[in-house]
């Protein structure tokens, strides 16, 4: 009984420390980030990864659990620099191409163009993926056509193949269109 006690106890204290790694993991700093930031830094950093503004509220109720406030000031001055770097066209597509999602952090003046090359990128990236999700399923459905065992199953898994095969190839095709829409 003593034993099982122990168990349930170390258990329990196993179950107690994952529950707090993944609340620390959540927090936009850790507590020493926040007693050495520079501010400056972190918020071009922030600004280089396409964080919104608001992301500085983050850092706040982050560092203010040690009594750390941000320099508001100097993060988003260096958020300005970052935020440029981040919405260029180039960017945008880069960030579409591999599915990113966009946080609406762009300053209006360079969103548009921003927004323009991400949309055509992101159309590319759902193109890729709708080939790979063809292409696992026909896998899945010819290892099952390989292993059937009746005449009418092996039957209804070949027209499935067929349909799918045509499936594929314009998704194939969508995607060398998505491609060539992208070339200048």
């Amino acid at each position: 009984m003593r034993i099982a006690n122990q168990s349930l106890t170390l258990f329990r204290w196993l179950a107690l420390s994952g529950f707090l790694g993944l609340l620390a993991g959540c927090a936009s700093m850790s507590p020493e980030e926040c007693r050495t930031a520079n501010w400056r830094e972190q918020g071009m950093r922030d600004g280089q990864n396409g964080q919104p503004r608001s992301y500085l509220e983050e850092h706040r109720e982050a560092c203010g659990k040690v009594g750390v406030t941000p320099d508001a000031r100097s993060y988003e001055a260096g958020r300005a620099i970052g935020i440029r770097q981040y919405c260029t066209p180039a960017n945008g597509l880069e960030q579409g191409r591999y599915g990113h999602t966009y946080r609406n952090s762009c300053p209006p003046e360079l969103e548009r163009a921003f927004l323009d090359r991400y949309r055509a990128g992101y159309r590319v990236y759902e193109a890729q993926r709708r080939v790979e999700n063809l292409t696992s399923e026909q896998r899945s459905k010819q290892y099952n056509l390989d292993r059937a065992k009746d005449d009418k199953t092996r039957d209804s898994l070949r027209r499935q193949l067929r349909d799918l095969d045509y499936s594929l190839r314009r998704a194939r095709d969508d995607l060398y269109y998505e491609e060539q829409r992208l070339r200048p």
